[in-house]
C-alpha cells in the first residue's frame, strides 16, 4: 500500500475499481462479438472469450470485494477479507478454462482453415479495446497503490494481458491482409498459453493469502523497526504476520526491563501498536510484553520466503 489510507476511502476506491471493471468488460464483449462475427478470426474469437471470462471474473470481484469490506461480526471475528483471495482463485479458474477453450479453437482452425473477412473491422475494434483497457488499468493501478487489494491485482493482471493480446491480434489481422492467414490460429495458441501462465500467477498469490503466508519482508522489517523505536524496548521476538483482504494481522513480543512499572509497559505497547497502525492503516496488532530477563535473546530476523531467495550465481 502506498501510505496511510483510511478504511472508508479504501472502500470507495475498491468500489470504483470493480464497477469500472465490470462496465469495461461488458462494453468490450459487445464490440468483440460483432468483430468476431464479421471477421471469422480465431484470434478475435480468442479475445472475445477472454473478455467474457473477464466479465465473469469482474462480477465475482464486484460481489467478493463488497463482501470482504463488511466489518467483523460474531461469526467472522477476523472480518471477511479472505473473500478477496477466494475471488482471485475463482478468477484463476475462469482464466485457465478460457485458455483451454482457445487452444481447442485454434487447433480446429489449423486443421480446418477459414478465410478471414473484413480484417479492418477487427483491427478497429482491437484499437478501441486497447484504449478502453488502458483507461481501466490507470484506474486499477491507482486503487492498487492505495489499497493493495489482491482481487484488484488479479483483475488488473489479466486486463494487462489483454493489452498484449489485443496488440498481437492486430498484428495477426494485418498479416492476414498481406497473405498470411495461417498465422491467425498460431497467434490464438500463443495468446492462450500466455493467459494460462497468468492464471497460474493469480492462483498462486490467492493461495498464498488463503494459507496465511507471512507479509513481504520489507513490510515486516518496517514493523520491527517501529517496534524498536521506544527506548524501553530492548528486543523483539516471535513476530507473526498474515494478510486477509485489506487487513494485516500482526503478533509481536516486546522485551522490556524486568523492573519497568506495569503502567509504563502498557503505555509502550500502546505506543508501538498505534505507530504500526498509523503507518499501516487497518492493521490488527497483538502485542505481548516479556521481561527481558526471562527471554532467550533471539532477535527477529526477517527473511524472504524460500521461493523469494535469489538464486546463487
Amino acid at each position: 500500500m502506498n501510505g496511510p489510507v483510511d478504511f472508508e476511502r479504501r472502500k470507495q476506491l475498491l468500489r470504483l475499481a470493480t464497477t469500472a471493471s465490470v462496465t469495461t468488460a461488458f462494453v468490450l464483449i459487445v464490440a468483440k462479438l460483432a468483430a468476431s462475427l464479421l471477421t471469422g478470426s480465431v484470434a478475435v474469437l480468442a479475445s472475445l472469450v477472454d473478455s467474457t471470462m473477464d466479465a465473469l471474473a469482474s462480477v465475482i470481484n464486484l460481489f467478493a470485494v463488497r463482501y470482504a469490506l463488511q466489518p467483523a461480526d460474531e461469526e467472522h471475528r477476523f472480518g471477511h477479507g479472505k473473500a478477496e483471495s477466494l475471488a482471485g482463485l475463482g478468477q484463476a479458474a475462469f482464466i485457465a478454462g478460457s485458455a483451454g477453450f482457445l487452444i481447442l479453437q485454434a487447433i480446429d482452425r489449423l486443421l480446418n482453415p477459414v478465410e478471414l473477412k473484413q480484417p479492418m473491422v477487427g483491427i478497429a475494434v482491437m484499437v478501441f479495446a486497447i484504449v478502453a483497457t488502458l483507461v481501466l488499468l490507470l484506474i486499477q493501478r491507482h486503487v492498487i497503490r492505495m489499497t493493495g487489494s489482491t482481487a484488484i491485482k488479479a483483475d488488473a493482471l489479466h486486463y494487462f494481458t489483454d493489452l498484449i493480446t489485443n496488440a498481437s491480434i492486430i498484428l495477426a489481422l494485418v498479416l492476414a491482409m498481406y497473405g498470411w492467414p495461417g498465422l491467425d490460429p498460431l497467434f490464438g495458441i500463443g495468446i492462450a498459453l500466455y493467459v494460462l501462465y497468468n492464471a497460474w500467477e493469480i492462483g498462486k498469490e490467492a493461495v498464498s493469502h488463503l494459507m496465511d503466508r507471512e507479509l513481504p519482508p520489507e513490510i515486516r522489517e518496517r514493523m520491527v523497526a517501529i517496534a524498536h523505536e521506544p527506548e524501553e524496548v530492548l528486543g523483539v521476538h516471535d513476530m507473526r504476520t498474515r494478510q486477509s483482504g485489506q487487513m494485516y494481522f500482526v503478533q509481536i513480543h516486546l522485551e522490556m526491563d524486568d523492573h519497568l512499572p506495569l503502567s509504563r509497559v502498557h503505555d509502550v505497547a500502546e505506543s508501538v501498536e498505534q505507530n504500526i497502525r498509523r503507518e499501516f492503516p487497518g492493521t490488527e496488532v497483538i502485542i505481548h510484553q516479556d521481561p527481558v530477563g526471562n527471554v532467550n535473546h533471539e532477535q527477529v530476523v526477517v527473511e524472504p520466503p524460500p521461493d523469494e531467495v535469489p538464486a546463487a550465481h
